[in-house]
C-alpha cells in the first residue's frame, strides 16, 4: 500500500500558483541588489542585477512585482555589451501584483532593473523614532514571507527558486544596516553596506533591516543585534543560544549557515520570529528576564534545517517547513530542558490546535496538511494547522518506528535535499521506504495529509509539571483563597495554563479575585498577558481595560492582537473600544498585522 495519494505529483517548482515566474524557461541564479534606503520618502530605490540562466528558446524572463514603479530595464550581454532592453508589466491583480516580462535573448548573462518601492509596500516598515525602544532614531525592517519579496525587490518570488546573492546598501549614517547575509557589527562612518550570502536561498528568505542597533556575541558563531538599551538584557536572555545549535548538530547534522545571530526588533513586529537564514528576526515579546520563552529561538534555529535548508515547493505544501520546525523545535527543548518541558510546550501547542479548529471548522479543507491556496493568499495558510497537526503527524511517525530510527530517517532527509525543494508527495514517497504495510495503515496517512480535522489517532502528550497545575486550580478556583507558596516557581508555561483552564468567560467576581492575588493585569509577560487579557474582556473586568489598552498600542505581534480583537468584537460595546484603541494603535503595526486586524474590525 503506498503513502502517497494517487495522481498528486507535480513539479511545483514550475508550477507555482503564487508566482508568475517560468524557472523552467529563464530562471535568476544570483541576485547583486545595489539600493537605497530612503527613510524621508519611505521607499528603496536602486537597481536589481540578476544574473539568469536562460533554458531552451525562450525570449523572455518573467519576475514577479507588486506595487513598484519600474524606472528602466537593461541587459547585459555574455560579451559585456549593455544595453537597454525591452518590457512590460502584464496584468495582474491584488494578491499576485504584476509580472514583469523583459525580452532576453541566447546572449543575454544578466538584467538589471532600476527600480522603487512604494511607501505601501507590504513587506516595509518604517517606524519612526517613537515607534522604537531608543525613541532618537527610525528604523526599517522587512517580512518578505510568503509572497512579499515581491513589493520591495522585481524577483522570482516562489520558495522554489533558490539563488545566491549580495548587496549594497545605502542608509542614513547614524544607522546600522543588516540582511540575511554575512553582517557588519558595528556601524561605519559613510552608511554603506556591503553583504553577501553565498549559500542559495528563495525570496522569501530575503531580509533587510535598518535601525539603531548594537551586537553582542554569544559565542564564536553566533550573537545578538539589538538597540543598545536592550542589549544587555538580550544576550542575558538569549545565552542558550549555543547550546542549541550544539544540541541541533547532534540530532540532524551540521548547521549549515556559518553564523546564527538574532536581530531583536521593535515591538512592531508581527511574529514572534522569522527564519531568516544566519539572521533570525525575533520579538522582544520573549524578552522576559527568567529565559521562559526561548522556545521561540528554538524554532527559528530549526528552521536551519526544515525550511531555509529543505524548503516547501510552494505554499500548498507549508506544512512541509513549519510542522517538521515545531517537532525539532520541541525536540530542542527536550534535549535543553527535559521531556517533561518540551510536553509543557505540546500541551499547550495542542490546546492552540482546537480553538483553530473550532474558528476553521473540523472539515474544512484548510485543516488538511496539504492545502490548495490557488486564488487566495498564501498567507490563509499560516495557521496552526501547518505547524501543530505537522507536528502530531511526525510525532505519530516516531512513535509509530520509534525514536533511534526516525532520527536516522530525518538526518538523512536533511542531508540528501538540503538546498532543494521538497512536495508532500515527495514526503510521502520517501515515507513509503520507511513504514511496513502494517505501520502505514496504523498511522493511516491518508487521513493526517488529505483529511480534515485531527485524525482519533493524534498523541497525547503529559506533563507532570501541568497534571500539578491543574490539581492547584481545581483546588482553589472555588474558594478564590489562593496558596501563592504553591505556585512560586512556576514558569511562564504553567501560568499560561493555569488561566487557560477557567471556563470561558469566567464570572467577574473570579476574574478580579485571581488578579487580587496575583496581580495578572500588572504582568509585564506577554504571554500572561495575552491570555489574561482574554479572559478579562470575556468576564468584562474593566479594571483590565487600561492595560488592555497600553497592551495592543505598544506590541504588533499578530499573534497576541487577533484573540483580543475579536474577543472585543463579538459585542457593540466591545466593537467600539476596539475600534478606540485601534486608531491610536494602528500606525504601530505592520501591515501584515493591520491588514489581518481591519478584517475583524471592518
Amino acid at each position: 500500500m503506498s503513502c502517497k495519494k494517487p495522481n498528486q505529483h507535480n513539479d511545483l517548482k514550475t508550477n507555482d500558483p503564487h508566482s508568475y515566474s517560468k524557472p523552467e524557461e529563464a530562471v535568476v541564479k544570483h541576485l547583486f541588489l545595489d539600493i537605497t534606503a530612503d527613510f524621508e520618502r519611505k521607499i528603496i530605490h536602486g537597481c536589481a542585477n540578476l544574473d539568469i540562466e536562460r533554458k531552451g528558446n525562450t525570449k523572455e524572463i518573467i519576475l514577479d512585482t507588486k506595487m513598484l514603479t519600474i524606472d528602466s530595464v537593461y541587459v547585459t550581454e555574455n560579451k559585456g555589451k549593455k544595453y537597454k532592453a525591452t518590457f512590460r508589466l502584464g496584468e495582474g491583480d491584488s494578491i499576485l501584483g504584476k509580472p514583469l516580462h523583459i525580452s532576453i535573448d541566447e546572449n543575454t548573462q544578466t538584467v538589471h532593473v532600476y527600480y522603487k518601492t512604494s511607501p505601501e509596500a507590504e513587506a516595509l516598515q518604517w517606524l519612526t523614532p517613537q515607534q522604537t525602544q531608543g525613541k532618537k532614531y527610525p528604523c526599517l525592517l522587512t517580512q518578505s514571507q510568503a509572497i512579499n519579496a515581491r513589493t520591495w525587490i522585481p524577483i522570482q518570488d516562489g520558495p522554489g527558486i533558490r539563488f545566491s546573492y549580495s548587496a549594497m546598501v545605502r542608509v542614513p549614517k547614524e544607522l546600522l544596516a543588516l540582511m540575511s547575509a554575512e553582517n557588519p557589527v558595528q556601524k561605519n562612518k559613510d552608511g554603506v553596506y556591503h553583504f553577501s550570502m553565498k549559500q542559495i536561498v528563495p525570496a522569501y528568505l530575503m531580509a533587510l533591516s535598518v535601525g539603531d542597533f548594537a551586537f553582542a556575541e554569544i559565542s564564536n558563531r553566533c550573537g545578538v543585534y539589538a538597540e543598545p538599551s536592550m542589549l544587555e538584557k538580550c544576550k542575558n536572555e538569549l545565552t542558550e543560544t549555543e547550546e542549541m545549535i550544539q544540541l541541533a548538530e547532534k540530532m540532524y547534522g551540521k548547521y549549515a549557515w556559518e553564523r546564527y545571530d538574532i536581530l531583536i526588533l521593535p515591538p512592531s513586529f508581527p511574529f514572534g520570529g522569522m527564519e531568516n537564514p544566519r539572521l533570525t528576526f525575533a520579538t522582544p515579546t520573549i524578552i522576559v528576564g527568567d529565559r521562559s520563552l526561548v522556545s521561540l529561538v528554538a524554532h527559528e534555529l530549526a528552521h536551519s534545517w526544515s525550511g531555509n535548508l529543505v524548503t516547501n515547493a510552494n505554499w500548498n505544501d507549508f506544512w512541509l517547513n513549519e510542522g517538521f520546525t515545531v517537532y525539532f523545535e520541541y525536540r530542542i527543548m527536550e534535549a535543553l530542558k527535559g521531556r517533561d518541558y518540551s510536553e509543557m510546550l505540546a500541551i499547550l501547542s495542542q490546546q492552540e490546535l482546537a480553538i483553530t479548529l473550532e474558528d476553521l471548522g473540523e472539515k474544512s479543507p484548510d485543516t488538511h496538511l496539504k492545502l490548495d491556496l490557488k486564488g487566495r493568499n498564501p498567507d490563509d495558510g499560516v495557521t496552526d494547522i501547518a505547524y501543530i497537526k505537522g507536528y502530531f503527524f511526525l510525532r505519530l511517525l516516531e512513535e509509530t518506528v520509534g525514536r533511534e530510527k526516525w532520527d536516522g530517517f530525518l538526518k538523512a532527509y536533511f542531508n540528501e535535499n538540503a538546498f532543494k525543494t521538497m512536495t508532500t508527495e515527495k514526503f510521502l514517497d520517501k515515507l513509503d521506504a520507511l513504514l511496513t504495510p502494517e505501520q502505514k495503515s496504523a498511522v493511516n496517512i491518508q487521513a493526517w495529509v488529505y483529511g480534515p480535522g485531527i485524525p482519533a489517532n493524534c498523541p497525547s502528550p503529559k506533563s507532570t509539571l501541568f497534571a500539578s497545575v491543574d490539581a492547584y486550580r481545581q483546588k482553589y478556583y472555588e474558594k478564590g483563597n489562593w496558596n501563592q507558596t504553591e505556585t512560586q516557581n512556576w514558569n511562564t508555561h504553567q501560568w499560561v495554563h493555569f488561566l487557560r483552564g477557567f471556563p470561558s468567560p469566567s464570572p467577574k467576581e473570579k476574574i478580579a479575585g485571581v488578579d487580587n492575588v496575583f496581580h495578572f493585569t500588572e504582568s509585564q509577560n506577554p504571554e500572561i498577558q495575552g491570555i489574561w487579557f482574554e479572559k478579562a474582556l470575556q468576564a468584562k473586568y474593566e479594571k483590565a481595560y487600561p492595560a488592555v489598552e497600553t497592551f495592543l498600542v505598544n506590541v504588533g505581534r499578530r499573534k497576541f492582537l487577533m484573540p483580543l480583537y475579536k474577543e472585543m468584537a463579538k459585542t457593540p460595546q466591545g466593537k467600539e473600544m476596539a475600534l478606540k484603541i485601534y486608531q491610536k494603535a494602528r500606525p504601530n503595526y505592520h501591515p501584515i498585522s493591520y491588514m489581518s486586524v481591519d478584517e475583524v474590525l471592518k
